[in-house]
């Protein structure tokens, strides 16, 4: 008995308790650097809008920002409690559901008010083809970021929270082109800004079960 004592004590003796909120500066660390190569992307890819002076005065821009930044940032809380091997998903998509349901009745609002003529550039734009398209690249550093965080986790729901990291993942995508896309349609962005978040999401059920396995 007292050599599996001994064995036991050996391989615990080295080992060091982890320090307090290392998760959360971990994420810190996989993820700001992530948002700012996004951000860097953007401004290659697609440069600085013009009218942003402009922009910033009209309450569209900040509904069309704060839509995907509550979108993140709910996203982001579960993943970091799903990294854990006892995590749960919480109340993730109640949250999700209650922030789209909110946008559509915002989009349904800007309908009711708007002229019927008006319609297709609400809904559709000029944009709507590659909207999605270039929220996914967008995401995809974030989503690198994301990846890199939760491997040095625990998470045993690996599609799940593959799904969830890339929700956070597509919605802080479509926070960065937000500050480029010129579309005020809040029903434009219910629709194709939402295309684009569940895109990465979908990538991150797939590959997570590959990309978190521990």
């Amino acid at each position: 008995m007292r050599k599996t004592d001994d064995i036991i004590d050996s391989l615990v003796g080295d080992l060091k308790p982890v320090p307090r909120h290392a998760l959360g500066k971990r994420f810190a660390i996989g993820i700001l650097p992530a948002l700012a190569v996004s951000l860097v992307l953007m401004l290659a890819v697609l440069g600085p809008r013009i009218d942003m002076a402009e922009a910033l005065m009209l309450p569209v821009f900040w509904i069309k920002s704060a839509y995907n930044a509550l979108l993140a940032i709910a996203a982001l809380l579960t993943a970091y409690h799903l990294a854990r091997p006892d995590g749960s998903r919480g109340r993730f998509f109640q949250v999700a559901a209650a922030i789209v349901a909110t946008m559509a009745v915002i989009a349904m609002i800007q309908l009711m008010v708007s002229p019927v003529e008006t319609y297709r550039k609400l809904i559709i734009g000029s944009s709507a083809l590659h909207c999605p398209l270039l929220i996914f690249l967008f995401a995809l550093p974030v989503f690198a970021g994301n990846v890199w965080v939760l491997r040095s986790g625990a998470p045993t729901a690996l599609r799940l929270t593959g799904f969830i990291a890339g929700i956070a993942a597509g919605a802080a995508g479509a926070w960065v082109y937000s500050w480029f896309c010129t579309e005020n349609g809040m029903p434009f962005v219910l629709i194709w800004y939402s295309l684009g978040i569940l895109l990465v999401g979908i990538l991150g059920s797939l590959l997570g079960p590959r990309l978190l396995r521990w």
